[in-house]
């Protein structure tokens, strides 16, 4: 034997399993991190199914317009509405409409049939329109919606919805002899840029109304005044950026009162 052999010790260390292994904990946090997400997903779905459709058009609404890019673009945070679209509050004025009973009948028939036609043939459209009784005449205003709007955003380009709505308007216009004049109102979010403001949107708009207007046949002899007011005469004046502040405002005067009873910025519309 060799006594003098060095005798060499090997030492195995034997490693336990780390993080990654089957008793790690790695596994554990992206478990965590599915498990909340999904609880977020399914506290989003429900908060979606007890939402009303208005607010979901909304919502839809905002994401689909707005940008960081574009200067006044997108909604103000004001501009979403707690008031139903079929309600409108509109003050009262004291009693006074149409000048005479012939006009106050024409009045009224105007108004019930203009309303039934609308009803029968736009009825996804009805509730964006309201006829009331002004001093010496009517006041047809025709309002934006989420969703369906009257005019492209920021734009004067009548859209579909906003053409069929003055088509159908103007058919029966033309069945009376009211003299027009034509308002644009927008509500109080601005667009503006440099050069274009809610001014010159909303005069520029009650324009492009008076143009389709009369190509759809009305006498340019009947028009008394176009006009834009921006912001300044809201119809829901409790809140200046609901949608249906933007809107065109047609008031219809007999031969008679010819438009001249009173400024429209001192008329108030009287509830029928």
């Amino acid at each position: 034997m060799e006594s003098n052999k060095k005798l060499t010790v090997i030492i195995k260390k034997k490693k336990k399993g780390g993080v990654g292994g089957h008793h790690g904990g790695s596994w554990k946090v992206a478990y965590a991190d599915f498990v909340t997400a999904m609880m977020a997903f399914f506290l989003l779905m429900w908060l979606l199914s007890m939402t009303p459709q208005q607010k979901k058009e909304e919502i839809a609404y905002y994401f689909k317009h707005f940008s960081l890019f574009k200067e006044g673009s997108g909604t103000n945070p004001q501009a979403i509405s707690t008031q139903p679209s079929s309600q409108i509050n509109i003050e009262p004025a004291p009693p006074s409409g149409p000048a005479t009973d012939g006009d106050l009948q024409q009045a009224e028939e105007f108004k019930e049939q203009t309303e039934k036609e609308i009803a029968e043939r736009l009825q996804n459209l009805k509730d964006q329109v309201a006829i009331t009784f002004i001093q010496g005449g009517i006041k047809v205003d025709i309002m934006d919606k989420v969703g369906t709007p009257m005019f492209a955003l920021g734009s004067t380009e009548l859209t579909a919805d906003g053409q069929k709505l003055l088509a159908l308007i103007n058919e029966n216009i033309k069945n009376t002899k009211y003299k027009v004049e034509i308002e644009g109102h927008t509500d109080a979010v601005t667009y503006s840029t440099r050069q274009y403001g809610n001014w010159e949107l909303s005069t520029a708009r009650a324009s492009a109304a008076r143009v389709a207007l009369e190509k759809d046949g009305l006498d340019p002899n009947r028009l008394i005044r176009v006009s834009g007011y921006a912001a300044t005469q809201p119809l829901i004046k409790e809140n200046p950026y609901d949608p249906r502040n933007r809107r065109i405002s047609l008031r219809l005067y007999s031969e008679e009162t010819d438009g001249k009873a009173r400024s429209p910025r001192s008329q108030q519309p009287q509830q029928k």
